[in-house]
């Protein structure tokens, strides 16, 4: 997929003021640790995460979903009337009907002249609103579009360790099936596109490429009949290593057809963003595509696995920190269970970022508080 006259105008994201570290959820954990006689310090080393966010207890996706779209469209400076389409992405919903994305559209106050709907692809979905929104602005039907998400992860954390600490007959083999679900993190973005024609950016999408590798649907998987909304008490099953795996090779087979649709090289991709979800499985991604990890900014050390919002949120604070500037090219570099890959090229020239974080909290060097209890 090739496109010429598509920008990703700004970005706006918000972040929990509540820090929970993973030596605080290994403390939690202290029962099961005990009874299997796991080291402490365990998840950390597997995982590389240090800590992560949560937003408050009951908190809706809609309500920083609003937050961050209103700070991509308030840097962008745009005419809320020319948003065409409103996409919410993220796995984490209101309510199972209506639409998450509704209330956003109600309370941004965009034009009755929109679509609006969610999309929910697991940790891809808002790459996927990305996509459609694209699609939209090249077949010129709209000239401007907003994807939101927000991951609401808390929930899915606590419930875990309420069920490994509860249940006397998982083994060791059986909990690692849960690491996963232990990384996970809270967070919130917005991406706004826009026609070349009304951008003040001309940062340019290029062109995308998608692979699918269904036949490892399984690796990863809700339980239970959870709904997807902001108090449900989900769990997940995860077989982290395999998942890793055939996640890198479908990367891998992705890359290729990535760089056939960009017509760049190693030497001429400068930048790269991918999703974030534990340090080995950054450092195996990065290995097998042979970029260098000095060209790839992370953050999942500090926010965890976000889930959709991972890899925009990375990439805005990236942006905000100097890692890309004018005249670079940036690989959008996502990958999902179920399994599918998407991978987005944009030539950069000017970063709008709109947050309500301090720059010392936005590469979590000083924390706001630091939850203990």
């Amino acid at each position: 997929m090739r496109y010429r006259h598509v920008c990703i105008e700004s970005f706006g994201y918000t972040l929990p003021d509540e820090i929970i570290t993973t030596e605080e959820i290994e403390r939690r954990l202290a029962p099961v640790y005990r009874r299997l006689r796991l080291p402490e310090g365990r998840l950390e080393l597997m995982t590389g995460i240090r800590q992560r966010r949560f937003f408050p207890h009951g908190a809706k996706p809609s309500e920083q979903s609003v937050e961050s779209g209103r700070l991509a469209l308030e840097v962008a400076e745009l005419d809320r009337a020319k948003i065409g389409v409103l996409i919410h992405g993220s796995v984490c919903r209101d309510h199972l009907e209506p639409g998450t994305a509704c209330s956003v559209h109600h309370q941004l106050e965009l034009p009755g002249a929109c679509v609006v709907y969610d999309v929910s692809n697991a940790c891809l979905g808002v790459l996927n609103g990305v996509l459609q929104i694209a699609n939209m602005i090249e077949l010129g039907q709209i000239e401007a579009g907003l994807v939101v998400g927000t991951e609401t992860g808390r929930s899915l954390v606590e419930n875990t360790i309420e069920t490994l600490n509860a249940d006397e007959s998982l083994t060791r083999k059986q909990i690692k099936q849960a690491v996963a679900s232990l990384t996970i993190g809270s967070g919130s973005c917005a991406i706004l596109l826009t026609h070349e024609r009304i951008s003040r950016t001309k940062n340019h999408l290029t062109a995308a490429a998608v692979r699918a590798n269904t036949e490892h649907h399984g690796l990863c998987h809700s339980l239970g009949a959870e709904t997807p909304s902001a108090n449900a008490a989900p769990l997940m099953q995860t077989d982290s290593e395999r998942l890793m795996r055939e996640g890198v090779a479908t990367g891998v087979e992705t890359f290729k057809a990535f760089l056939e649709e960009t017509s760049w090289s190693h030497d001429t991709l400068h930048r790269t963003f991918c999703h974030q979800v534990g340090v080995a499985h950054r450092r195996m991604m990065l290995d097998s595509l042979d970029l260098d990890d000095q060209r790839d900014f992370a953050t999942v050390e500090f926010l965890g696995n976000t889930g959709s919002v991972a890899l925009p949120t990375a990439m805005a604070i990236g942006l905000e920190n100097g890692a890309a500037g004018p005249g670079d090219n940036i690989g959008m570099l996502g990958i999902g269970s179920g399994v599918n890959c998407i991978m987005l090229g944009v030539a950069w020239r000017k970063t709008l970022v709109g947050s309500r974080l301090q720059p010392q909290h936005r590469l979590g060097l000083e924390p706001a508080s630091v939850v203990s209890s």
